[in-house]
């Protein structure tokens, strides 16, 4: 899922979505301002907040017509937009003082061998002491909220259905959304299936420690507190351990 379809509806679709508090859990993580690198950035929305807040940003996506979204914005930083995996991550000359996943990305990697990879991705990319934060969708979320579950919203220039269901895995979810669009003088429809899965938080902590991190944190739902059993999402902070000299 790369989101084809809807990448030029996305923003609007998204409006209400707590953009300043995942920059805001960032800024507050990070020990300094530095350089950042915002993975499965999206149409940027991250990228510019962390930029304004004096970071030096580049965005990597691996969809082509969300980074073209991302681009057109005007910002009163320079940012730096990439089209590549975040599995795969390279071509960079200097490493970055962090990493971040935001918006339940990971969510979208099906595997925990995609999930290994992209930490150890991201590994190769952190200065010694830098941090990967990411968040996710708790097990709850996916098991008790999501499954059976329709949104739906409608007005003049966008209307959309969205429903999920239980995936065949555990713990995964397949989101069908029909989206209908005002084009000037009829409606276009566009229909996308994006499936997602997370893991367990002990598995995360292993995955983590299998690649080299330091957990520091597990918090929920944009606060300080440890998770719940009913905690809808989950952040994770762990750091690339210093050299011992």
């Amino acid at each position: 899922m790369i989101y084809q379809g809807f990448a030029g509806v996305y923003d609007e679709l998204m409006s209400h979505a707590p953009y300043d508090e995942w920059a805001g859990w960032i800024e507050a993580s990070l020990p300094e301002k530095g350089r950042v690198l915002d993975l499965a950035c999206g149409t940027g929305e991250i990228s510019i907040r962390l930029a304004e807040k004096g970071c030096e940003v580049t965005g990597i996506d691996l969809s082509e017509d969300m980074l073209s979204c991302a681009q057109q914005k005007k910002t009163g930083k320079p940012i730096l937009f990439l089209q590549q995996d975040m599995r795969k991550l390279s071509g960079f000359e200097e490493q970055f003082d962090a990493v971040v996943i935001c918006c339940d990305s990971l969510n979208y990697l099906k595997t925990k061998n995609d999930v290994l990879s992209t930490f150890k991705s991201v590994f190769q990319v952190l200065k010694e002491g830098g941090l990967l934060l990411f968040d996710v969708h708790s097990p709850y979320k996916m098991t008790e909220l999501f499954p059976d579950s329709t949104h739906a919203d409608q007005d003049e220039q966008i209307s959309y259905i969205w429903q999920s269901f239980a995936g065949d895995e555990e713990l995964s979810v397949i989101h069908d959304m029909s989206f209908f669009v005002w084009n000037g003088q009829s409606y276009d429809r566009y229909d996308e299936t994006h499936e997602q899965k997370t893991f367990y938080i002990e598995e995360y902590k292993q995955m983590l420690a299998e690649t080299g991190f330091e957990l520091k944190k597990v918090t929920a739902d944009f606060t300080d507190r440890p998770p719940s059993t009913e905690s809808e999402r989950l952040f994770f902070t762990a750091g690339k351990p210093k050299t011992i000299v």
